[in-house]
């Protein structure tokens, strides 16, 4: 089984479309660190995902060790992005998942493999977990408010072979 790491997006948006558990029928387990419990959990708001998270025994919360690198990434990134890609980079997860540009290109400097909410729901239906993911991308921009531009829409819809 390989080894996961998910900020916090990719957690919430799923949750908002009720897609959640394509973490669990996908990877199996997932990691997150400290600092994306915390986000789930900021100024009282719940946000979506974040009871599912707390009672799905397959996503393990875990405290990156890596301060120097932490802090070294928070100059660029907010806490949740930093020690996500610090805890990916201890465990040496085959793949982090993050959704902002910016994480991503760190990550990938740090030798890591990103992938976003979009990938996600491609991989999950090259293995037979969705029939379709033209209705979850519509549900992202709709329902989680997610912002994905039409470009990248119409290219994930190519890569699924959905489009018109």
């Amino acid at each position: 089984m390989r080894r996961i790491v998910s900020n916090t997006s990719p957690l919430t948006n799923l949750a908002a479309i009720g897609q959640l558990n394509q973490l669990h029928r996908l990877f199996g387990r997932v990691d997150i660190a400290h600092a994306v419990w915390d986000e789930l959990n900021a100024n009282g708001r719940s946000w979506p995902g974040r009871d599912e998270v707390a009672r799905a025994s397959w996503i393990v919360r875990q405290i990156p060790k890596n301060g120097a690198l932490i802090r070294a990434l928070q100059r660029d990134l907010d806490r949740g992005e930093s020690e996500s890609i610090a805890l990916a980079v201890e465990l040496g997860a085959d793949l982090i998942l993050l959704d902002e540009q910016d994480g991503r290109r760190i990550a990938q400097q740090q030798g890591l493999k990103p992938m976003g909410v979009v990938g996600v729901l491609l991989l999950a239906k090259q293995c037979g977990l969705l029939s379709a993911i033209r209705p979850e991308l519509d549900a992202l921009r709709t329902d989680a408010g997610f912002w994905l531009g039409d470009s990248v829409y119409q290219l994930a819809l190519q890569k699924a072979r959905e489009s018109s």
